[in-house]
């Protein structure tokens, strides 16, 4: 086994590049509320699924038992790690290449196959004003367009996606909060403690599914440690602001239409917000919430799209991939190769009919989380005396039981999957296992250059 070095603070630029901005505190707040939510778009099957009273409790409690302890793992590593490829590194520092590179692929393969699913989104709202869109060759160009603009935008830097963010966060979280004041004349609280219509049977896969996917990828920031300015000071700051943001933009949205409207509740399907909107206020208020989809759908990509390329940096980084993963554009210092890599893999499968595809990434993404959970008790143990900037301000057996909380979530999460999603994951596992042992082979036979690159701090 190659001897333990430094991980890299930052990548090395390659053929010379000069270094671009670095990320500030105000547009990684809004890159990682992309990462997680992007607004209370999708939240809305919760209530649906078990009534308002359970689904605003959900969204009060969980996330305290689930979106706060992964925050809190992703700023203790992130800055005592503080490298591009975040999990990745952690998991290589804990137990090897092996399990990096296996996080690697669990991470990777559940970003971008989820990536793939945000064109189409914008799509299908469009389609809506443009029925042209609906179906066909028009759908599948527009699909196609989408893509390629929105990977240009992320290919033009890291400062300006984080701005976009920005931009894309305000307007698309505007309407929501107008919709909110407007809705107060209106809130009856005795419909918040609801517990759903008569004979409506609980769906608690849909209900705990529903929580667990709109609150949760905090960590996927992780893999842009490398491109933050004082990742030590800025990381801790922004996942506190983000959480925040996150959890206000779901729960506020939430307890004002369940107060406000009373509707069937079959009728609580991902997109009734905008609905519920043209009851509140009229059909204005719900076409700016049809466009803030449609704007939250492009800075999820954007969030995305950055986690990915930027991981197959840090990958390349710790010699887990060849070195020219790690190439980055001359003109704005951004890793053109992930970019494209990434960008053509979400785009074979948008044209796939994926649903399974799409759960079996989310069981990678619970693999990837459980192997995380162990990383990170693993590496306080083994190296209590590491430099952590930010520490999570618990010992040993406290930490152990912060983890095994979300841990137990992610066990019952993948118990319930079904046959084909074990078997899709099970093969996927075994291609992200074949291909840590071909880069083996070719880093051996020295066939294509490997390289790990590392930086050591003052």
């Amino acid at each position: 086994m190659d001897a333990p070095v430094e991980l890299p603070i930052s990548s090395v630029p390659e053929n010379g590049v000069p270094k671009a901005k670095k990320l500030t505190l105000i547009p990684l707040i809004f890159l990682i509320y992309f990462e997680v939510a992007g607004g209370p778009y999708g939240e809305e099957p919760a209530v649906k699924a078990a009534g308002p009273l359970l689904a605003i409790l959900g969204f009060l409690i969980f996330p305290f038992i689930w979106s706060v302890p992964e925050a809190l793992i992703t700023a203790e590593l992130s800055t005592a790690f503080p490298g591009n490829g975040g999990f990745v590194i952690w998991a290589d520092r804990a137990f090897g290449p092996f399990f990096g590179s296996l996080m690697g692929t669990w991470k990777f393969l559940s970003t971008v196959i989820n990536i793939a699913a945000f064109p189409a989104l914008c799509i299908d709202y469009l389609k809506r004003l443009f029925p042209i869109f609906s179906s066909g060759l028009p759908r599948q160009l527009a699909i196609l367009g989408f893509t390629l603009v929105f990977s240009f935008v992320n290919y033009t830097g890291l400062t300006i996606v984080g701005w976009v963010a920005v931009g894309l966060g305000v307007v698309s979280l505007a309407p929501f909060i107008l919709m909110s004041l407007i809705a107060i004349p209106r809130i009856r609280p005795h419909r918040w403690i609801s517990l759903g219509q008569t004979g409506v049977k609980r769906d608690w896969n849909l209900f705990f599914n529903t929580l667990f996917w709109n609150l949760n990828f905090f960590d996927n920031v992780s893999t842009l440690a490398g491109e933050v300015e004082k990742p030590h000071k800025t990381f801790p700051l922004a996942l506190f602001f983000s959480v925040i943001l996150t959890c206000l933009g779901y729960i506020i949205p939430l307890i004002a239409v369940t107060g406000a409207v009373v509707v069937d509740q079959s009728l609580w399907e991902a997109g009734f917000m905008a609905d519920a909107a043209r009851i509140i206020s009229g059909q204005w208020l719900k076409l700016w919430i049809e466009i803030g989809a449609v704007l939250s759908s492009i800075g999820l990509f954007e969030a995305a799209l950055s986690s990915c390329s930027y991981q197959l940096v840090g990958m390349a980084d710790l010699a887990l991939l060849p070195r020219f993963f790690a190439t980055r554009s001359k003109w704005f210092n951004t890793p053109w190769v992930g970019i494209i890599f990434s960008t053509l893999i979400a785009l074979g499968v948008s044209y796939l009919s994926y649903t399974d595809i799409v759960s079996s990434a989310n069981f990678l993404y619970s693999l990837g989380m459980l192997l995380e959970l162990a990383s990170f008790l693993w590496l306080r143990w083994k190296m209590p005396q590491k430099k952590r900037p930010y520490k999570v301000p618990l010992n040993l057996p406290l930490l152990t039981i912060m983890c095994l909380i979300p841990a137990g979530f992610l066990v019952f999460i993948m118990v319930i999957a079904t046959k084909t999603v074990f078997l899709v994951s099970g093969l996927m596992t075994a291609a992200g296992i074949g291909w840590f042992l071909m880069m083996k082979l070719l880093r051996r036979k020295k066939w294509l250059r490997f390289q790990m690159v590392y930086q050591e701090e003052d």
